[in-house]
């Protein structure tokens, strides 16, 4: 077995142990600046809305970290997201906030 070999086993049996660790995903519909204001006039009923159209794409987000974007979909009376593209590493969450 070589070094390589060996350094490889190492990493994955570290990656493996982390894949049961849980994690938080947020699929992210829509953001909007809101003043406290307008957040303290808010009754049972009110409807907050946003500039996003149905059927955009959405950020999928595992803790702060965007990892891919989809579209909301329904599923047996359930939502979820159809995962569109994988993000890259670097990239950061559409923040359109006006």
């Amino acid at each position: 077995m070589s070094a390589e070999s060996t350094i490889n086993d190492s990493l994955q049996h570290k990656l493996d142990f982390l894949a049961d660790a849980p994690q938080v995903m947020q699929a992210e519909i829509a953001r909007s600046k809101v003043s406290l204001y307008d957040v303290m006039l808010w009754k049972q009923g009110t409807v907050v809305k946003f500039d996003k159209i149905v059927g955009s794409t959405i950020d999928v987000l595992i803790g702060d970290r965007l990892i891919a974007r989809g579209e909301v979909v329904v599923v047996n009376d359930r939502y979820g997201v159809r995962i569109n593209e994988i993000t890259h590493p670097d990239e950061k969450p559409h923040t359109d906030w006006k």
